[in-house]
């Protein structure tokens, strides 16, 4: 009793206990606060956020709340959204395509290759297939054009003997792979276009994965550069002969892009296994598990759902 009568005449009776839950002074009154919703949802506020509109209120000489007290009104009221008229685009995750073998999902990009020349470049068109990580189709040309997109996956079409219907192509969202010419092409090849979100760089990881395999090579002239187009034509002829018949592609289990095209891979995984057993058999004692895992996935996933990604033998080949 006493408590509550000092609290009285200290500043009228009110509940100063510490765990007491109190208004905040000033918090905005039902009006207030209907104006606020007024001044948002009006026609000439209606597609602005909050810290437009304060701005603009203030322009003309009027203060009704701060940009905190908008954001958190109209954040009350669910009214907290993209408000401008104009709402960006929703870019879904491109579909997933699965490979079983080689010749069925292609990806394909361009790289630039540097030039002697400041601000000029040579463009690298490739195609790889995502299964076998062979490179199917390549090209070097000084612009970047649908028609040289075309050009290309029409030849490594006709190189790998590829019929209607037979293969997905990906690819980002360039001007080059979106050409009329380019998809043009794929509808006369019958060729099943597919295509990454906008800078969205891993919807097109086995191109990226190549791409950097190529600039890291000892041989790509970092310093001194192409100096003519012929040039670097030969030399990213040096590199596909390289990397499909040399590179022992650590993805693959280090066996060549061209071995697990045609096929070859599996007899000398096979082969590494026996070795493998027969070296565990004459010395069980250096070896405290099972032997290296020389196997490979069966299915090949361009754009996997995460969610759905198992982890057993099937599951995704890198990108490595």
């Amino acid at each position: 009793m006493r408590t509550l009568e000092r609290w009285e005449k200290e500043d009228g009776l009110s509940d100063k206990r510490k765990q007491a839950i109190h208004a905040p002074a000033n918090k905005l009154t039902e009006a207030e606060r209907d104006i606020v919703l007024t001044i948002a949802n009006s026609k000439e506020y209606q597609d602005l956020p909050p810290c437009k509109i304060v701005p603009m209120l203030a322009d003309e000489g009027r203060y009704v709340a701060s940009e905190s007290t908008f954001y958190r009104v109209l954040r009350d009221e669910n009214q907290l959204t993209h408000r401008q008229s104009s709402r960006p685009a929703k870019h879904h995750k491109p579909d997933a395509y699965e490979a079983t073998g080689a010749n069925q999902v292609w990806s394909w990009d361009i790289s630039y290759l540097p030039t002697q020349v400041r601000g000029l470049y040579f463009y690298l068109y490739m195609i790889v297939d995502i299964f076998s990580r062979k490179i199917v189709g390549w090209s070097v040309h000084e612009v970047e054009s649908s028609e040289h997109a075309a050009s290309l996956i029409k030849q490594a079409c006709l190189d790998e003997k590829i019929n209607r219907e037979q293969i997905v192509l990906h690819s980002d969202n360039g001007s080059s792979m979106k050409g009329a010419t380019m998809l043009a092409m794929l509808q006369t090849l019958g060729v099943l276009p597919s295509f990454s979100r906008p800078s969205v760089s891993d919807d097109n990881p086995y191109s990226e994965a190549l791409f950097k395999t190529l600039k890291y090579h000892p041989t790509f002239p970092k310093w001194t550069k192409f100096s003519v187009i012929n040039e670097a034509r030969v030399w990213c002829e040096k590199f596909v002969a390289w990397y499909n018949q040399s590179h022992l592609h650590s993805a693959l289990k280090f066996v060549t892009p061209l071995q697990r095209h045609d096929g070859e891979d599996e007899a000398i995984r096979q082969k590494r296994h026996l070795v493998y057993q027969i070296a565990k058999k004459q010395n069980p004692r250096r070896w405290s598990g099972n032997s290296r895992d020389w196997s490979l996935p069966k299915i090949v996933t361009l754009n996997p759902n995460k969610k759905l990604t198992q982890t057993n033998g099937s599951t995704t080949l890198n990108c490595g």
